[in-house]
């Protein structure tokens, strides 16, 4: 059975370690569903000195106002006789401290290392095992000691702080209270009975302890009390007299302490026919035995609670993603599957599987034509711009027979002006690319988790579609300049002779610039025009698929994948780093996996069999 205090001080220990205290956070909590027993009393109501009376050395510290401002998880080992006695700190692992004097002055600094220098408290557990052969297996948690006033130097509100850090360990149903009581007070005014009393009513998990009953006023008795006559408790009242204040400063023995506590039961008329059950040692023996108990009873559910609560935990880590692996190797692996993910998403919407290509075919079959046709050939072929054009492109001598420079350039200055539209196009397509590449960003969820390769996947991408805009808009202008550059000469041998001619070949040359000729010249320019635009419409389209679209699909990320190979371990490790709260997150949810899984074996590992 002894074993059922050692697993449970194992576990707590373990909790400690890892971040469990029972705090309220967004993590399972083991703590809270561990036996033990809390040591709740008012300021002055003796509660340190029967903890010490308990362990039988000196080791808390002592002074006025709120010494306690952590709690302490005393958890007290029972060894060979005449092996040395020693304590050790969880935070301290290596250390042992004979010296108890040495114990008092690190809870202390311990103490001030969490709260600092001030007079606040916190929740934060310091763990202190001490092993003795004059003590029995059990473990204890003493609290600060509750208070109605604030002393200087602490703020108004460490009255109901104190207040709640004792609720909070004393409100759960695995807590067994130990209420410290001084017998010279008025049993209606003690804080210790009150707070029990309100979290448990019918006093199942309370035990009541009566001490300085040697400093009553004569002709009184604490008779009633221990005998539940005054509060009737499930358990019986246990009694104490520890050492006076002169004891204490006189640094008289804890052994004889206990001795003359005896005496006094055994040999006070009030006291003596409950002395068996009376004094510090009947109470560790007891407390012992009623925790040994309660353990054994709750395991069960403590085993249930652990195997719910370790499938839970694997499968929010599953969700969360593996840590990154720690070789360049499996990085650039992790890197790679999610960028080839990221990829197929992006191939899917251009290919249809997914929505957002059809985008790409409205540009096409809407937006060019209608810029096509927006285009104002009629005011470059108006009457004066076709006069001056060919006027300036016959220079000092007129054409004799047909204007064909000025056709020439009739024809190439309304050519040019469907480079705009051209360019357009390619803009138009590239916007659709990118918004279709942010997208598959945005749905591959192995980014989200690795902000840094997101940016840097994104910016490669990018840089990828915009040297790809730069090729399609040269490789589609030229296209436009192509046209330009050479004309379709079949056209103009197809014209009726007079119309190539410009008009009658009679007519003098004096009136050849007369509108009707100027009519004919514009008409022909007009619909050579719109011949190459009605070829163009069909020519720029798969300019732009070639360099764009089909790029897109073939070669989006290949420039990355080779900046990929080159990097260091170093720079490859910076861009799988996680939001912190992402990293955060998983961190805790694997230390509080470890802890159950530790509390799993431990479980295991002990037989409950008598």
């Amino acid at each position: 059975m002894e074993s059922l205090i050692s697993l449970v001080n194992k576990i707590q220990r373990a909790c400690t370690a890892l971040g469990d205290h029972g705090e309220n956070t967004a993590l399972p909590t083991l703590w809270d569903s561990l036996p033990a027993i809390a040591v709740v009393g008012g300021q002055s109501s003796g509660k340190s000195s029967v903890l010490e009376s308990v362990v039988g050395k000196d080791f808390l510290p002592r002074g006025s106002g709120i010494v306690t401002r952590r709690p302490l998880v005393l958890q007290l080992h029972k060894i060979e006789e005449g092996s040395r006695e020693y304590a050790e700190f969880l935070h301290l692992p290596r250390k042992k401290f004979t010296d108890f004097a040495a114990v008092r002055k690190e809870i202390a600094d311990e103490t001030d290392r969490e709260t600092g220098r001030t007079k606040q408290i916190s929740s934060v557990p310091i763990h202190l095992s001490i092993y003795s052969p004059n003590v029995v297996n059990l473990t204890l948690i003493d609290l600060p000691g509750l208070t109605k006033v604030a002393v200087e130097g602490q703020p108004d509100s460490i009255v109901q702080e104190i207040e709640n850090m004792v609720r909070s360990y004393i409100e759960k149903p695995n807590c067994i209270i130990l209420a410290i009581s001084p017998a010279n007070q008025d049993l209606a005014t003690s804080d210790a009975i009150k707070i029990s009393r309100e979290v448990d009513p019918t006093g199942e998990r309370t035990f009541g302890v009566l001490t300085k009953i040697d400093l009553m006023d004569k002709g009184t008795d604490a008779v009633d009390i221990l005998e539940g006559k005054s509060y009737r408790l499930k358990y019986p009242w246990v009694g104490v007299v520890n050492r006076s204040q002169a004891d204490i400063n006189k640094n008289v023995d804890m052994i004889a302490a206990r001795r003359r506590e005896r005496e006094y039961f055994n040999s006070t008329p009030e006291y003596k026919h409950l002395a068996p059950r009376m004094g510090s040692e009947h109470l560790a023996k007891m407390l012992s035995k009623h925790l040994e108990n309660v353990i054994k009873s709750k395991i069960p559910g403590i085993q249930s609670l652990i195997n719910k609560t370790i499938a839970e935990l694997e499968i929010e880590l599953n969700r969360l993603g593996k840590p990154i692996a720690v070789d360049a190797g499996g990085k650039l692996y992790t890197i790679m599957e999610i960028c080839r993910l990221c990829d197929s998403n992006y191939k899917e919407r251009l290919d249809g599987v997914r929505s957002g290509g059809e985008k790409v075919y409205n540009v096409f079959d809407n937006q060019l034509p209608a810029a096509l046709k927006r285009l104002q050939f009629d005011k470059q072929l108006a009457m004066e711009n076709i006069k001056k054009l060919i006027t300036e492109a016959d220079g000092y001598q007129p054409h004799l027979i047909a204007p064909e420079q000025g056709y020439r350039r009739l024809i190439e200055s309304a050519l040019v002006t469907i480079r705009g539209p051209a360019e357009a196009s390619v803009d138009a397509v590239h916007g659709i690319l990118k918004e279709l590449l942010h997208k598959a960003i945005g749905e591959t969820p192995e980014l989200k988790q690795y902000p840094a390769l997101r940016v840097e996947l994104t910016n490669a991408a990018c840089d990828s579609l915009e040297r790809m805009r730069e090729q399609s808009k040269k490789a589609t202008l030229q296209l436009v300049d192509m046209e330009c550059s050479y004309l379709t000469v079949d056209f103009f041998r197809k014209l009726p002779q007079d119309i190539e001619k410009g008009g009658n070949p009679t007519t003098s040359i004096f009136d050849r610039y007369n509108d009707a000729y100027l009519r004919r010249i514009g008409s022909t320019v007009l619909s050579y025009v719109n011949m190459v635009c009605a070829s163009l419409r069909h020519a720029i389209p798969k300019s732009i698929v070639y360099c764009q679209v089909r790029e897109a699909k073939r070669s989006l990320l290949d420039h990355f994948y080779t900046e990929l190979g080159a990097m260091e371990q170093k720079r490859l490790s910076s861009l799988l780093n996680e939001d912190p709260a992402v990293m955060e997150r998983r961190s805790a949810l694997s230390k509080r996996l470890e802890l159950y899984r530790s509390a799993q074996a431990e479980i295991d590992a002990v037989s409950w069999s008598k």
